[in-house]
């Protein structure tokens, strides 16, 4: 399963980059507004930071509901760089917009992906990535990871090309359960990522070797 940090701040993905574990990067517009990051050209210089930091995919977000203006934005933000991936919102138009950037060879994040049935239609229309928001389905009781299961057996069903980014990531438990449902990609915070670090034993038995070894000399 791919590692993917999501947010749009240099240093966490600097972060997440040293660990040597980090496959990409996804980002949307409320992401870049916590950094303060507004403005046209200041969200593309962004980009291209990150894109300068990561080796992997990066999900660039279009703002634009309509067909023409996410095609105008697309373009502007594949042409950025070769590792950008444009984000497109699960609605008709998007639908449209992934098709078309599809069949020009230019990879795609279909997100805002709440349903098995919406996961078809990424998959039909050529998307690179499709991204199941599992920790806001959790958030009105209902089960995220249920979602990701379905599109899993759906995708394997088909031979669907189309990778399973599971984002909405809220801890750990969700990055463990993902690698068993199979989810091709997790997207979340760098707490997700740095908290599969964390056991007590781990700890308990470091201080141990080094008491040890402190007696020793």
């Amino acid at each position: 399963m791919k590692f993917f940090i999501d947010t749009a701040n240099l240093d966490q993905i600097s972060e997440a980059q040293s660990l040597g574990v980090l496959d990409g990067v996804t980002t949307n517009p409320s992401l870049m507004a916590k950094e303060d990051i507004t403005g046209k050209q200041n969200i593309i210089d962004h980009y291209k930071k990150i894109c300068n930091i990561v080796d992997g995919d990066v999900s660039a977000e279009v703002i634009s509901t309509d067909f023409e203006g996410m095609i105008k934005e697309g373009e502007i933000l594949a042409a950025l760089h070769p590792q950008i991936v444009v984000k497109l919102p699960m609605i008709k138009d998007g639908i449209k917009a992934c098709k078309y950037f599809s069949d020009k060879g230019i990879r795609t994040n279909v997100t805002l992906v709440f349903s098995a049935g919406q996961a078809i239609l990424a998959a039909k229309a050529g998307a690179t990535y499709v991204s199941p928001f599992l920790g806001r389905l959790d958030d009105i009781s209902t089960d995220g990871l249920h979602l990701i299961s379905e599109i899993r057996h759906i995708y394997n069903n088909y031979g669907f090309e189309t990778k399973i980014l599971a984002a909405s990531i809220r801890h750990t438990m969700h990055v463990i359960d993902c690698a068993k449902i199979g989810a091709d990609v997790m997207t979340g915070p760098l707490s997700s990522i740095t908290g599969l670090l964390n056991h007590p034993l781990t700890d308990i038995g470091l201080a141990k070797f080094l008491e040890d070894y402190e007696k020793g000399n």
